[in-house]
């Protein structure tokens, strides 16, 4: 079982982002052994796509040792840094893309980053982001999470001089084709500079953001 398990501690130190664990797919006695690792270096971690009977699998003691949010399925393990001012901003097209917006500001969290939700705000009522455009402005970063057409990603890019980092969700009816078409939209946008990540990707926005805002504390 040790064998299975390589976990890379170093990624922090190397590229400013620690290795999370993909649980989608992982036994619970792969995680148990993540989390054990992690545990006797006192390192934190951070589960992504952790389901709920994943969880209730895992040793009681782990259990209880982890943070575990199943609407986001995100665990967090270990001490945190705690979060400062807010310096992203994570806006919903709708209370349907939520699951992966709250993944994006649970890793956020991961990383003391403090991070403003900013829900509902899709463009089938154009007036919801508009009230909002002044705020958005004062965010060196803006993770954008939208499915259906994918329209929002293009308004938000058109309105703020920060990162706009989009992700497109697999929310929608039949031509949406489970998030292809928001992430076209996204991929094809007009608004100069738009950075997209894949389909319901809410860890990869958040590390994307994390990226930049390492740069700017660099000298």
């Amino acid at each position: 079982m040790a064998a299975e398990v390589t976990f890379d501690f170093a990624r922090r130190a190397r590229i400013g982002l620690a290795e999370a664990v993909f649980c989608a797919g992982k036994t619970p006695a792969q995680i148990a052994r993540t989390i054990a690792l992690a545990r006797a270096r006192d390192e934190p971690l951070l589960l992504t796509r952790l389901a709920a009977d994943q969880v209730a699998a895992l040793p009681e003691d782990d259990q209880s040792a982890l943070d575990y949010d199943p609407f986001s399925r995100t665990a967090l393990l270990g001490a945190l840094p705690a979060a400062g001012d807010d310096q992203v901003a994570v806006v919903t097209a709708g209370t349907s893309d939520l699951r992966v917006a709250r993944e994006a500001l649970r890793t956020l969290q991961f990383y003391g980053i403090g991070a403003r939700e900013i829900e509902d705000v899709g463009v089938a009522g154009l007036w919801r982001i508009l009230e909002h455009e002044e705020d958005l402005r004062r965010y060196p970063a803006v993770i954008v999470v939208a499915g259906m057409e994918g329209a929002l990603f293009s308004v938000v890019g058109g309105l703020v001089g920060g990162l706009v980092i989009a992700v497109p969700t697999s929310t929608g009816y039949g031509a949406a084709r489970a998030g292809e078409t928001a992430l076209h939209a996204a991929l094809a946008s007009c608004a100069p500079g738009l950075v997209t990540v894949n389909i319901d990707n809410g860890y990869g926005a958040a590390c994307a953001a994390v990226r930049l805002l390492n740069q700017r504390q660099l000298p």
